[in-house]
């Protein structure tokens, strides 16, 4: 016996609305008995934390190398490890036999030889676990869509899906798929894949089980339409003064092998006059992006960094010596009560020896000079950045760190002349100072760069203008009821006499009751046509009943940018199991 997965043009990555279309083929060597075949498109955000000791809500992170799950914190071992399961995506389909057929009374036997059952899966928009109704539906043996009440054991009347009222344990927020991660070992991941389940009916049969791992990457939402504002991370600096030039005279008497060779008029012309400091220039960087700082996957940053001169017009030379450009991810990790914040590096670019000149003597107060921007404008994101997203119990989001290094005066060529030998060495007051400033994003959104098509844009559009009405109608406060005469007449007796009113002796009538008889068929029509009927799982959106109704990929695959944030995605999990 072996069972595979078949699937019809695989992509590199799957994402929001694509349809997903293949064939199991199962192979028997010898007739089987078969009660049913069942294929499950799942997404999993698993976390797992150990408890630390002290009591404390930081939880304890489960992937120190070569230590596995047993591991010490502190030189104590934590009290235990938690887990967080979520199912954020959960279809079901039976291939074999056919979901329109009668469920059959004894089980079917598949002849020796090659069988092939065709699926098909749609990936939806928002994760599944956060819809509390569709979980407490499921569970145990169902029908075909997992919520149907199906009845019967070993694979006969029904199909056994996973125990959703297990998800309403947890706290869910409602956002789009996430992409696939495998970031932490031991500790998070989020993973998407297609499993086969082949039941068999008998008490001591196992049943066959097949499942082949995908990549998935979400559309990214709508951007904001394009403006000249700019988000800003801008530092003013000044250099430190100098120390006073010795004059010629003094370094000559100060010689013991020199002699009275030197004197007043041994001074060049034009030398700065001694004893005078030179005033440091003072100058300030800004970095800039496009307001809201927005990053793509796979693209350069569109970045932008302005050097301008405060004072004095008439200092020396600064010039840029490094560049520095850094992309720190934090990775919120949540474990029911357990949090933990991991942080991720990625160098953009790392520049150093520099000698680009920012401040010349003669430029005015105020003017300003632009960096060249060939420095890291043809340097695109990593692949294995992810775009920035929130689940119910992982979350990521970025800063960028920018580091520039400058120097007062022109730097020294690399390979001159040492400061302590050679025949050209270097005055001490000669050597150019230096600085390094860091500039902070500390609020950066990535986009996966999966733009969504323009009909669906506008569907969200109308989606959202009908929605505002509809709110903007129920906000609409109904009128208030008219006063009886009796309680008005009871008000006015009670204002004119200045007394308090004597309760009455019979207790207050009750409050209409609607009637139990069922109403006339005109007004049980009318009824009908006002109240919308029940659904068997939450009503779609606007946005997703709009996307049903699209035709094709979302996105082609032509469109599609490399992405490994999963270095493997059939390799085994990596948390510690369930104890």
């Amino acid at each position: 016996m072996s069972i595979r997965i078949a699937l019809e043009n695989p992509q590199e990555f799957f994402t929001n609305q694509d349809i997903i279309r293949g064939q199991v083929v199962f192979t028997l060597s010898r007739a089987e008995h078969v009660g049913a075949i069942i294929v499950k498109l799942e997404g999993e955000s698993r976390t797992a934390l150990g408890v630390p000791v002290d009591g404390s809500g930081r939880g304890i992170s489960q992937r120190p190398a070569g230590q596995g799950p047993d591991v010490m914190y502190n030189g104590r071992r934590p009290l235990e490890v938690m887990h967080e399961n979520h199912k954020l995506l959960y279809k079901v389909a039976q291939v074999f036999p056919e979901e329109n057929t009668p469920p059959p009374r004894e089980p079917m036997v598949l002849a020796p030889g090659q069988h092939r059952f065709s699926f098909e899966f749609k990936f939806p928009f928002n994760n599944m676990c956060s819809d509390a109704a569709a979980m407490s539906k499921m569970g145990g043996l169902a029908g075909s869509g997992g919520f149907a009440s199906g009845s019967g054991l070993f694979g006969l009347g029904g199909i056994r899906v996973m125990d959703g009222t297990k998800q309403l344990l947890y706290t869910h927020v409602t956002k789009t798929l996430p992409p696939s991660f495998t970031g932490f070992p031991g500790e998070a991941e989020i993973r998407y894949y297609v499993k086969v389940t082949v039941q068999r009916p008998g008490l001591f049969k196992e049943n066959w089980r097949y499942h082949t791992g995908l990549k998935f990457q979400p559309i990214e939402p709508p951007r904001p339409p394009k403006t000249n504002q700019e988000a800003y991370a801008r530092r003013p600096f000044a250099f430190r003064p100098r120390t006073p030039r010795p004059t010629h005279d003094s370094r000559a008497r100060t010689s013991f092998f020199s002699g009275r060779r030197g004197g007043p008029s041994s001074q060049p012309d034009g030398a700065q006059s001694p004893g005078l400091p030179e005033e440091p220039p003072s100058v300030e960087i800004s970095a800039r992006l496009p307001h809201p700082a927005i990053l793509t996957c796979n693209k350069p940053i569109p970045l932008r960094i302005l050097a301008k001169k405060l004072i004095p017009p008439d200092a020396s030379e600064v010039y840029l010596t490094a560049l520095e450009i850094n992309l720190i991810g934090q990775t919120h990790i949540r474990c029911q009560d357990l949090v933990n914040t991991e942080l991720s590096r990625w160098v953009i670019t790392s520049r150093h020896g520099l000698q680009i000149q920012i401040s010349r003597p003669g430029d005015a107060v105020g003017s300003e000079f632009v960096i060249p921007d060939n420095l890291w404008n043809t340097i695109p994101l990593p692949n294995t950045v992810m775009p920035s997203f929130k689940t119910c119990n992982l979350a990521r989001d970025y800063q960028l760190e920018v580091k520039i290094g400058l120097a007062w005066g022109k730097p020294l060529q690399t390979g001159s002349s040492s400061f302590f030998k050679g025949k050209n060495r270097v005055d001490a007051s000669d050597i150019p100072q230096e600085l390094h400033l860091p500039l902070n994003f500390s609020n950066i959104q990535i986009y996966s760069g999966l733009a969504p098509p323009e009909q669906l844009l506008d569907a969200v559009r109308q989606g959202r203008g009908r929605r505002r009405q509809s709110a903007s109608t129920s906000t609409n406060n109904p009128p208030r009821p008219p006063r009886t005469a009796a309680a008005a007449a009871a008000g006015g007796s009670s204002a004119q006499t200045g007394q308090t009113p004597t309760s009455p002796q019979h207790p207050p009538a009750l409050p209409p009751r609607t009637s139990t008889q069922p109403p006339p068929p005109q007004q049980q029509d009318q009824s009908q046509e006002q109240v919308a009927p029940p659904y068997d799982d939450a009503p779609p959106s606007y946005d997703e009943a709009m996307a049903e109704e699209m035709t094709g990929p979302m996105i082609p695959a032509s469109a599609r940018p490399a992405y490994s944030g999963v270095t493997n995605e059939n390799s085994p999990s990596t948390l510690p199991e369930k104890s």
